[in-house]
């Protein structure tokens, strides 16, 4: 159980510790923050029964924040002896004007963290592909999927992981019905189109708040997402900025809708694919 001494996270780390927290902060508010997202992680692996035990995963690492967190909750979990898979951290270089190629290998080698860098230059393609004026992002972000299946593949990985959170599941989910005319999110696991891999995310049920919280207090060596010059769509933009006026307006809104996602009654949509409308019918 998390709040049993082994999941006593306050003061020092012991001897041998998890190296990527050696720098962090030994405040009360810190180890709090940590032990919320430890706690939060491990809830989400148990309850969409992510593990097997001895199986290898591939965590998605793009230098973001989200990815950042979801690597060291991960090794904190494995160091802890509560995640019994093997971990290799992979960055996918895709050959974004200026990207500072040493900043992740240096940093990982630094941990001791053993990892995977690939080159593959996407970012031609895209340029190639895409309209002027138009975003990268959903072209990127395709062939980032892709080329990561393939590296979990030859890594003999089970599993890629990703760092996507909560508020990135309830804007997926808003941009689908608003734009998409489907109700449609991000599951915390699901299977390939292929079947042959999962995708997980264990961070679906923390907040991006708390993620960029404890990002900033390790220190993390952000890389921005924008090298290509392409910001992410306006819809979305526009939906997280609706979310968060919400949220200031209404606390809590957040997380009452993401219990939402996981309360689904099917027979109060009105999707017949999905509920037999056509058998109800009044006892006589």
């Amino acid at each position: 159980m998390l709040d049993s001494p082994e999941f006593e996270i306050a003061g020092a780390e012991p001897e041998g510790g998890l190296s990527l927290y050696r720098g962090a902060p030994q405040s009360g508010a810190f180890n709090k923050l940590r032990k919320r997202l430890i706690r939060q992680t491990r809830e989400t692996i148990d309850s969409h029964a992510m593990v097997r035990p001895g199986a290898r995963w591939l965590v998605g690492l793009s230098g973001g924040k989200d990815s950042y967190t979801l690597l060291a909750l991960l090794m904190d979990l494995k160091w802890r002896g509560l995640l019994p898979v093997d971990l290799l951290a992979c960055n996918l270089d895709q050959g974004q004007p200026n990207f500072p190629k040493r900043v992740l290998p240096e940093f990982l080698t630094a941990h001791g963290v053993a990892h995977r860098i690939e080159y593959r230059d996407t970012y031609s393609v895209v340029k190639e592909k895409v309209p002027a004026g138009a975003t990268y992002c959903a072209l990127c972000s395709r062939l980032r999927r892709g080329n990561l299946y393939r590296i979990a593949r030859e890594e003999g990985c089970e599993a890629l992981v990703l760092g996507h959170h909560r508020d990135d599941g309830l804007e997926t989910f808003f941009l689908n019905m608003m734009h998409g005319g489907k109700l449609s999110a991000m599951p915390a696991k699901l299977l390939n189109d292929e079947g042959d891999l999962l995708v997980l995310r264990p961070l679906m049920g923390s907040a991006e708040d708390d993620i960029a919280r404890f990002a900033a207090a390790m220190a993390f060596p952000i890389i921005p997402c924008d090298l290509c010059g392409s910001q992410d769509g306006l819809q979305r933009n526009a939906i997280k900025a609706f979310l968060g006026d919400l949220e200031r307006r209404f606390p809590g809104r957040k997380e009452t809708m993401a219990k939402a996602l996981a309360n689904v009654r099917p027979g109060h949509l009105n999707d017949p694919a999905l509920f037999d409308f056509a058998a109800l019918a009044p006892r006589s």
